[in-house]
């Protein structure tokens, strides 16, 4: 490879040059302004800066960033708001950062349709504030809604609090626009509510964390507003393995609340300190659920009768004040426990038996290593998040160490190593464990298929990765 008088690849600094000349206005080079795309709410940081960022703003500018980094032979890391909780989106020496997160308009919405076409830009929260005017919803709803946006959503298949009786992400995307590497646009899905047109391309772009394509239009799936009263359901418990096996319990007498959220004391703890609230003086573990619909009260008074059964301390309300109050305690979860120092955040699903023996072998770990990990859990899919919270910037030997008997708990259990925030770095070491050679063989085919020269997103979920944590 040529390099320049700095002993600097020339393919790199020319793909910086053709960009300038090609996206006047759009590329931003300050070391400075750079340093943030080196990481994300993961903890994860990259060995540098990158080459540049371009501030996408149009499908073009996207086409215009892939075809010069495509000539150049130049990597690129698709980014929106920085929200990853896996590495995803982070960027370092050589690499373009594309941004899509000024790419923020509604382009429709259709009633009638019952369907959205947005840019990925546009964040969570804010897209169904536009949409309540009119009666519609857009369903997947991360804790982390306020801050991630519909493009990062789409491409880690995000979850949240509501999957259990909505659906995750790709149960609410109809079709994408994509540019692919070499800046060709293409559509995946359908419109329509129906559509078995040759292989699902949509449901293979959604979660596949920028390895596929930019994605660079979105045709949401809405919902119309659920009408009626919410049933709020709190219930305290002694332990954290009687409150799971309070929300198993639930799930298999027949109902399906909107909302099942389980924090274990660490968690209650931080949220504590953070809030100044008490919330350990009825028990050592919080379920939440809430119900909604028609049949909200009479699915929340069932609730409330199983969680009493079950050894919890159980209040119900339909106040809506008190009810967005207990559910602003879930959603304080994460940056009470950030609190902590630097936080590792976990994300394994098992089935819903499977959920008390889980917590039970987090408090092992944490004996056995001498760690702290607060754990909550999407009670209601079985997806919990064990945060592991340590001093200093780096992930230490023994947190990963932790981290794998974990990860190899759950798949003995049935379970998978990530419900919803991915794989990026954290996790590719521990791919080929859950896929099998044959699976991951023939997912880093597909992966070449659509970008043949490997410059979307490189060394993110399917890269070799000898130690953990690795960047490189």
């Amino acid at each position: 490879m040529s390099v320049d008088a700095d002993g600097v690849p020339t393919a790199t600094t020319g793909v910086v040059a053709d960009l300038l000349e090609r996206l006047p206005g759009r590329v931003r080079t300050c070391p400075a302004e750079l340093e943030q795309y080196r990481r994300d709410r993961s903890g994860q940081v990259s060995g540098g800066v990158p080459l540049c960022v371009v501030e996408a703003r149009s499908i073009a500018d996207v086409q215009e960033t892939c075809r010069a980094a495509s000539a150049h032979g130049v990597p690129i890391v698709t980014r929106g708001a920085g929200s990853g909780l896996v590495g995803g989106g982070i960027a370092g020496p050589g690499e373009v950062v594309l941004s899509t997160r000024a790419m923020d308009r509604v382009l429709q919405v259709s009633p009638q349709n019952r369907l959205a076409v947005v840019e990925p830009g546009i964040l969570n929260a804010e897209l169904n504030r536009r949409l309540a005017g009119q009666g519609l919803w857009w369903a997947p709803d991360p804790a982390s809604r306020e801050i991630s946006t519909v493009g990062g959503n789409i491409a880690t298949d995000a979850g949240g609090l509501l999957c259990a009786k909505y659906g995750v992400t790709r149960d609410a995307v109809l079709s994408l626009k994509v540019v692919l590497a070499d800046g060709r646009l293409i559509g995946v899905g359908h419109d329509t509510v129906k559509g078995v047109t040759g292989l699902d391309l949509c449901a293979l772009v959604v979660g596949s964390e920028g390895t596929l394509g930019v994605i660079v239009e979105c045709t949401l799936k809405l919902r119309p507003l659920v009408r009626g009263a919410v049933a709020t359901i709190s219930a305290s418990f002694p332990s954290v393995e009687r409150a799971a096996g309070a929300a198993a319990s639930v799930v298999a007498a027949g109902w399906t609340p909107a909302v099942m959220e389980l924090m274990d004391r660490r968690t209650l703890e931080c949220i504590s300190r953070y809030s100044g609230t008490d919330l350990l003086s009825r028990g050592d573990a919080l379920l939440l659920v809430q119900t909604d619909g028609a049949a909200a009260l009479e699915e929340g008074e069932a609730v409330l009768a199983l969680a009493t059964a079950a050894g919890g301390d159980a209040e119900l309300t339909t106040d809506p004040d008190e009810g967005a109050r207990l559910m602003a305690v879930r959603r304080q979860a994460f940056p009470a426990i950030e609190t902590l120092g630097t936080v590792l955040v976990e994300d394994v699903a098992v089935p819903l038996e499977a959920m008390s023996a889980v917590f039970a072998r987090v408090r092992e770990l944490e004996e056995r290593y001498d760690l702290v990990i607060p754990t909550a859990c999407h009670a209601g899919d079985g997806n919990l998040h064990p945060t592991f919270a340590f001093q200093g910037e780096g992930v230490p030997e023994v947190v990963w160490r932790a981290a794998g008997e974990l990860f190899e708990f759950a798949l003995e259990v049935g379970g998978t190593l990530s419900g919803e925030h991915g794989i990026g770095v954290l996790k590719r070491r521990w791919l080929g464990d859950e896929l099998g050679e044959d699976q991951l063989d023939l997912q880093r085919r597909i992966k070449a298929v659509f970008d043949p020269a490997g410059i979307l997103n490189p060394g993110k979920v399917f890269a070799p990765n000898p130690r953990p944590g690795g960047i490189a």
